[in-house]
């Protein structure tokens, strides 16, 4: 897939919109549009990879390394009681957008009495918005506190 046709890409670039919690050089972190749980987010590379295998492994290193810091921020905003974190490559995986993401799903104790994941649904965008402003307050206040 060209990064032209690509949905992330057209999001990096403000041809598309998206619901943005954080954006530097090289990443990019926003409100996955069908959430399974409210506060599910994606983690993205600001270039475009098809696949985690296309990346350099530094890049690896650099995308993986932001993942736990807004996993603290998506499970202190929405008080989650644990938290997923995925990310698949090609078809067969599951893979529906190909450019590299990493979703951190929050999970509550009785999201899936019937141990299966919780149903994915497509977000009002009001609700995505006010949840990113949460996390979005939650991740700059723990970076700026490292400072």
């Amino acid at each position: 897939m060209s990064s032209k046709s690509c949905i992330f890409c057209s999001i990096v670039v403000g041809r598309q919109p998206g619901v943005n919690v954080y954006h530097d050089d090289e990443f990019m972190v926003i409100m996955d549009k069908y959430p399974i749980n409210v506060g599910h987010i994606l983690v993205i590379p600001t270039k475009h990879y098809d696949n985690l295998l296309q990346m350099p492994p530094d890049e690896v290193g650099r995308l993986y390394s932001l993942v736990p810091h807004v996993a603290k921020a998506v499970v202190s905003a929405v008080n989650a009681d644990g938290f997923n974190v995925g990310q698949n490559n090609g078809i067969a995986a599951n893979q529906i957008v190909p450019h590299v993401h990493v979703h951190i799903v929050p999970r509550f104790i009785d999201d899936s009495p019937d141990g299966k994941w919780p149903a994915r649904r497509v977000a009002p965008n009001d609700e995505l918005t006010k949840t990113a402003q949460k996390i979005k307050k939650e991740f700059d206040s723990r970076r700026n506190s490292k400072r």
